[in-house]
């Protein structure tokens, strides 16, 4: 089976990349950069230069390939929202599913999967709502830019190609994504909640979100939604008090919510707005979470 990933030099992506190699699929990531990460991948796993905008030579890969899994974006948090920070956010989502349809609509062979990565900021803050994959859309730049992101590949779906949409929570890994910096004020002894702690905070260990994208391929009556989520959702402050726990620091000190407001401008509603997300089609699919709560993820992530 060939497996292409697109946007797989990212955290997800290596470790999809590996575990498909582990079970010997053929894996070709799609690369702007493909020199910059090459000694990353054993040789078993393909590097494929592509602008994530035009059709090119990457395109010979699509044709007879089995799966395809859009992982292409621009990180959220990486720095402040400024108007041309977010049009950034935006192209880096759009432009390159814009193109992997193209290329889809050109092969005389189409893809059987096609996974297309999204976020739980779909549905923008909602306090104390419970969100499953039926909730409506938010109304804020996250939503719109998730929206666009998963509209970006729709037509898709009419040629032929299963799509399924992975709305992600939060990655939970030791070495990569938003975990290390979470952690590092404890490692000091300053850390502590969020604001006020109160905001929910959703999330899935990194082996679960692997798990549960190879469970939607495999499954051949999966479409549409899915939550990628554990299914237990806590408030910041609980987050917190489970990190000071296992590391075996305080988790006393909090960060008021008007500092991260002054640093971080409308990105400090990743921080400080959260949403109480539910993985309700994949539990309804049968899907076991090896890691259903923080405590069994974090324990794992730091043993």
């Amino acid at each position: 089976m060939r497996i292409i990933l697109a946007g797989g030099t990212g955290m997800r992506g290596k470790a999809l990349a590996f575990d498909f190699l582990k079970d010997g699929q053929e894996v070709v990531i799609l690369s702007r950069y493909p020199e910059r990460h090459r000694g990353a991948f054993p040789s078993g796993i393909s590097l494929v230069q592509w602008d994530g905008r035009t059709l090119g030579e990457w395109t010979r890969f699509i044709a007879g390939c089995d799966v395809i899994v859009n992982l292409v974006g621009e990180n959220l948090g990486a720095k402040r929202w400024t108007k041309t920070r977010k049009k950034q956010i935006l192209d880096s989502r759009v432009l390159p599913g814009k193109a992997l349809t193209e290329a889809i609509q050109a092969a005389t062979a189409k893809p059987k999967v096609f996974i297309q990565s999204s976020a739980i900021g779909f549905y923008g803050p909602r306090g104390d709502e419970e969100l499953s994959e039926e909730s409506a859309p938010g109304t804020d730049f996250q939503s719109r830019v998730c929206m666009e992101w998963e509209r970006a590949t729709e037509a898709v779906s009419a040629l032929g190609v299963r799509r399924v949409i992975v709305r992600d929570a939060v990655v939970l890994d030791k070495h990569e994504g938003a975990l290390p910096r979470m952690v590092m004020p404890f490692r000091f002894f300053v850390g502590g909640p969020l604001g006020n702690g109160r905001q929910w905070f959703s999330w899935i260990h990194h082996r679960d979100d692997v798990r549960a994208i190879r469970f939607l391929i495999d499954k051949e009556s999966a479409s549409g939604v899915y939550n990628l989520s554990a299914p237990n959702p806590c408030r910041n402050k609980d987050f917190a008090r489970m990190i000071g726990r296992i590391l075996r620091r305080p988790a006393l000190i909090p960060v008021p919510g008007i500092v991260l407001r002054i640093l971080f401008g409308e990105m400090s509603t990743v921080l400080l707005d959260g949403q109480k997300v539910m993985p309700a089609r994949l539990l309804s699919e049968g899907f076991m979470f090896q890691f259903p709560d923080t405590e069994s993820a974090l324990k794992d992530i730091y043993s």
